[in-house]
């Protein structure tokens, strides 16, 4: 009898879920302290995010106001500062099409943006001596709670106890946008409901895939190589494993905010391995962070996981993809080592057990490794997490498996994506360019809990 049920509950879901999206009414944003475009709010360096306001600027460096004697009432303006700003708007969950009007009427510019969590979106967007450009791009916003009532289970990195707030960008309320780069000129923002054929690409890992608040994974750079046709949606987080993905009612959130025809990659087992000890994700008091609970044998329970996971998202009508872990390097020796391999293999097995297309990062991370050199030591933070360098160049792998595989998702990669070979890694090391902010982390104000809202804290 449930089998019966799970179709129409899914068309429901999908009904409401666009009814809550096309509710949010097209916002636009002119920046800067000239005259304000017909139809735009003004924002001026000095707006502040406000629960009362609904947008505005996070506090953070000193923001300037440059106006110019050329150009519209839109792009004669702009909002530039010589530190990393962020510009936050209100808005029910969903997917969001952010449209940017970027450049100087009299000037050049040079626009790095990123969302939420430091996802990257547009690198390093040049606009020559008197030019504007428009540019757009889609993001997720979501928030921990669940159709049932009951909401996600987040941990200490997410949740602060004390005060009873969301720590991170990544389940507020808020759609965030980060401003850096050599020159930024941000003239104008415009935020509206996304298309419905939108494809969502659902990221499923752990802290090797997250969006970190510093440094970075493959799931943070991957959004940065997709048209506007798609929305990257990274449900990875720090600590997890394939058992402690479903406790955590994670793959819960996603199974219900899917639609057929999205696609859900998988990367697990850099955690799955451990056996004893506490996650320091987790108070201690909280069992959740016990490894000897999530711990999965890799030829056994991981297997089966991954498989497990396939299966569930095909009844959905998603398309899953399981990516192998990524290769753990010994830092004294700057070379891969064997710590992931039962993993490394046996995730080839899972996606065989679930039938679903299979993209062997823990394979292609192992070339780059070697191929690096001395330079891999640049390519991590440690031996375990990436650092942006390889995190870049994960990303890179990512896409060329998705294009081996002949996924029709390889329709929707930009056309200067490159062709990538892991064996001949680039950009080396020399050549990268992609901008990195400062490591500090970022001022935030707590997010106040809403009423009605459920505690999302460990339960």
């Amino acid at each position: 009898m449930t089998r019966y049920l799970i179709f129409p509950l899914i068309i429901l879901s999908a009904l409401l879920g666009s009814a809550l999206r096309m509710d949010a009414q097209a916002l636009r944003f002119d920046f800067g302290p000239d005259a304000v475009e017909a139809g735009y709010t003004a924002v001026m360096p000095q707006t502040l995010y406000s629960e009362a306001l609904g947008y505005g600027f996070e506090p953070g460096p000193s923001l300037s106001g440059v106006t110019r004697k050329k150009g519209t009432a839109l792009t004669r303006d702009y909002i530039t500062a010589t530190e990393p700003f962020r510009f936050s708007v209100r808005l029910p969950e969903g997917n969001y099409r952010v449209t940017l009007t970027l450049g100087d009427t009299q000037g050049s510019s040079c626009t790095t943006v990123k969302s939420e969590v430091r996802r990257l979106m547009v690198e390093s967007l040049q606009t020559a001596k008197g030019e504007t450009r428009k540019v757009s791009f889609n993001v997720n916003v979501r928030t921990p709670q669940l159709s049932s009532g009951n909401s996600i289970k987040l941990n200490s990195r997410e949740w602060d106890a004390a005060s009873g707030t969301v720590k991170t960008y990544t389940w507020d309320d808020k759609l965030t946008l980060q401003f850096y780069d050599s020159a930024p000129a941000v003239c104008a923002v415009e935020i509206e409901a996304a298309a419905e054929d939108v494809v969502t690409v659902y990221v499923i890992g752990d802290s090797t895939v997250t969006d970190q608040p510093s440094g970075g994974t493959w799931g943070q750079y991957l959004p940065r190589w997709f048209d506007d046709h798609v929305t990257v949606a990274n449900h990875a987080e720090s600590g997890m494993t394939i058992k402690g993905f479903r406790f955590m009612r994670r793959w819960d959130k996603i199974m219900e905010s899917c639609k057929p025809g999205d696609y859900l990659l998988i990367q697990l087992g850099t955690n799955d391995e451990k056996r004893s000890g506490h996650d320091a994700m987790w108070p201690q008091e909280d069992l959740a962070g016990d490894w000897v609970r999530t711990h999965a044998d890799p030829e056994k329970d991981y297997v089966w996981g991954l498989a497990t996971m396939a299966l569930e998202a095909k009844r959905h009508g998603m398309i899953p993809v399981i990516v192998s872990p990524m290769t753990k390097i010994d830092r004294r020796t700057a070379t891969s080592t064997e710590l992931m391999t039962p993993y490394g293999i046996n995730a080839r097995r899972g996606a065989e057990l679930g039938e679903c297309a299979y993209i062997d990062l823990w394979s292609m991370s192992r070339q780059i490794v070697s191929a690096l050199g001395q330079d891999a030591l640049a390519a991590y933070a440690d031996g375990t997490h990436t650092d942006n360098f390889g995190a870049y160049l994960y990303a890179l792998c990512i896409t060329r498996g998705i294009r081996e595989q002949n996924l029709p998702l390889k329709d929707f990669l930009l056309p200067e994506t490159p062709a990538f070979d892991p064996a001949h890694p680039h950009p080396v090391l020399s050549e990268f360019t992609c901008p990195v902010e400062p490591r500090r982390a970022p001022q935030r104000p707590p997010v106040p809990q809403r009423n009605g809202q459920t505690e999302f804290g460990p339960l």
